[in-house]
């Protein structure tokens, strides 16, 4: 068996960022981690997942199918033979974490993972346990700022810019209200060509606007800014890359594994899913 490696050295953090958990305010991703049945999470947590619930009872459906599909696009791409993988608005670690799905593949499989919330910080050792023979690193930064997020990650060493790279941004862009589009286009312009991928899951409204809007209005109270996008805007996120089969679909609809007996509808998972290479 493969033993785990972790390196201080690959958390990439710069000196200044105070880890303040703000466990008093709810935060989408201890809420979306307590809809997984994870343990990392509190009492604003859970009240704030309450009112979700109240409106959207299919929310831990819904997240169970972006995960799935996150571990089946990583899948995909891995037996395609990608061998790197960026993946910004990582969240609480999950067991299988992306570097599980790509390593148990081929283990020399490198993942760098970013995000801007403290509280993943605080469990990123999770995130570094890798295979003797492949590599991953955690960066603390936001995908709003695109150009920091890639500028860390180069300075990790991980990822080789020269080669394919895939970018994971799973359930993360309908956290970014505007400026979803140029930011984007600025990752996926630093991706080498031909052979980087792009990997997106996005609430949408296309399946069941009403809930939609119900808890677009849930997180605002919350204090988190909720944008879904519909299939149209969604598209435009993948422009000038090409869409491999079955093109954009729901979580549970795109490539679902025939092993898997859950069955989750368009309208539960709320979400649309399409993974794209670069010409």
């Amino acid at each position: 068996m493969a033993t785990e490696r972790f390196d201080d050295e690959d958390t990439n953090v710069p000196p200044d960022v105070e880890v303040n958990l703000a466990i008093h305010r709810p935060h989408s991703a201890r809420i979306y981690d307590y809809f997984l049945g994870g343990t990392t999470n509190f009492p604003a947590d859970r009240e704030a997942a309450g009112h979700a619930l109240a409106a959207f009872p299919s929310a831990p459906a819904a997240a169970r199918a972006n995960r799935a599909f996150m571990n089946r696009a990583t899948r995909a791409l891995s037996q395609a033979g990608v061998r790197q993988f960026l993946d910004i608005g990582t969240g609480i670690p999950t067991s299988p974490n992306l570097h599980e799905v790509a390593q148990a593949i081929d283990p020399r499989a490198k993942v760098v993972y970013a995000d801007n919330d403290p509280i993943v910080l605080t469990h990123a050792q999770a995130l570094l346990r890798s295979t003797p023979e492949g590599r991953t690193a955690y960066v603390h930064a936001d995908v709003r700022d695109p150009k920091h997020v890639l500028a860390a990650a180069r300075d990790t060493g991980v990822l080789d810019f020269d080669q394919p790279i895939a970018l994971s941004l799973v359930a993360l862009l309908h956290f970014v209200p505007e400026g979803a589009h140029d930011i984007v286009e600025t990752l996926k312009a630093a991706l080498p060509a031909p052979g980087s991928a792009l990997v997106i899951s996005h609430f949408t409204p296309d399946y069941a606007p009403h809930d939609a809007d119900r808890i677009t209005r849930i997180y605002r109270d919350a204090g988190t800014t909720v944008r879904a996008r519909t299939r149209e805007d969604f598209h435009r996120l993948f422009a000038d890359w090409d869409l491999v089969e079955p093109g954009i679909a729901s979580t549970p609809r795109w490539r679902p594994d025939p092993d898997v007996t859950e069955q989750i509808t368009e309208a539960e998972a709320s979400c649309l899913a399409a993974v794209a290479v670069r010409p």
